[in-house]
């Protein structure tokens, strides 16, 4: 199979041609599909992240189909199509798992950091970490689902009832999220690079109420606030963004340190919380609730073998909405 892999931090991706993995006895092999290209992704590859399995296959936003299964994997058939995310496998024996926080498990592995991911021709996957994917949509527009999807939902759920919310980096994960809150009735307030006209349009275009840069202070207080850009600065901003009680949410993986600020900015019982990865139960909400907003993806596509471009349009800020492998049907 050909495959884009990973030899060491803060080089190109090469491709290669790799045997076909065969599934464990819990696993499923898929024949990828498409797979979604991921700000994550960025930073595995960038060394930020630096705990990755060496050499690597990247990719955690998988849709493909099912071609073979182990022999303890019945959850799934050959010829189903299923979608792999971010958490790849957990203990689900520690506290953390057996409270429903296996998004915590110390033992977690994750898709396209420690396991092979979706950027080649077949991947295998742990099918009790599988999900079914929503008829009506497209393998390409699927993929964002996965990861862009889960996390902006897990992301919005931290805002509880917030009606009036600021999001802070307006990409993949941002303009699903957007479309949600809206369909639940909350204003969404997008901040974007300075001078960006075109994401501001973009935003709008995907339900913002209004956009601005983000140093910008919007029209309204904000009840709360997601930071999707890896920009630790811009938390004491959102901070003075939002209202007494409000929340900011750090929806990244990772984020450049966060500069020091006066408590008057956080007092009034301001809350600042992060997200860390997903939850089989935030999969099941998600992609039960995705066709009835119903979500759409705005995705720009790149073959299997222009990943290096895909992953610098991203980088350069290129991208509205998201970037896709297409890699085989």
């Amino acid at each position: 199979m050909r495959a884009m892999i990973l030899e060491a931090p803060g080089r190109l991706l090469r491709e290669v041609d790799l045997p076909v993995p065969e599934p464990g006895p819990e696993q499923v092999l898929i024949k990828v599909h498409t797979c979604g290209v991921c700000r994550t992704d960025l930073h595995i590859i960038s060394g930020e992240l630096n705990d990755p399995r060496l050499p690597l296959i990247p990719g955690h936003q998988v849709v493909g189909s099912v071609v073979a299964t182990g022999g303890l994997a019945g959850r799934f058939a050959e010829g189903d199509r299923v979608g792999v995310p971010w958490l790849g496998t957990t203990c689900n024996r520690c506290r953390y798992c057996l409270s429903g926080r296996e998004n915590l498990c110390d033992k977690a592995r994750f898709t396209g950091y420690h396991i092979n991911g979706g950027y080649a021709e077949y991947t295998v996957a742990d099918h009790r970490f599988c999900f079914p994917v929503p008829e009506g949509y497209p393998d390409l527009q699927a993929a964002p689902l996965l990861c862009a999807g889960l996390i902006g939902y897990r992301s919005l759920m931290m805002t509880g009832d917030a009606g009036h919310i600021g999001i802070y980096g307006f990409g993949a994960a941002a303009h699903i999220v957007a479309q949600v809150a809206r369909y639940q009735g909350r204003k969404v307030y997008a901040f974007t690079r300075p001078g960006d006209a075109e994401a501001r349009r973009f935003a709008r275009g995907m339900g913002a109420v209004w956009a601005g840069g983000s140093r910008e202070t919007p029209p309204e207080e904000l009840d709360a606030a997601i930071v999707f850009a890896p920009d630790g600065a811009l938390v004491p901003t959102a901070l003075r963004a939002v209202a007494k009680g409000g929340v900011v949410v750090c929806g990244g993986i990772h984020m450049s340190d966060i500069p020091s600020f006066p408590y008057e900015v956080l007092w009034g019982e301001r809350t600042v919380r992060s997200v860390a990865n997903l939850t089989r139960r935030d999969g099941e909400e998600f992609l039960a609730l995705a066709p009835k907003v119903p979500v759409h993806t705005e995705v720009q596509s790149f073959s299997l073998s222009a990943a290096n471009e895909a992953l610098e349009a991203l980088r350069s800020g290129k991208i509205n909405g998201a970037a896709v492998l297409v890699v085989g049907k």
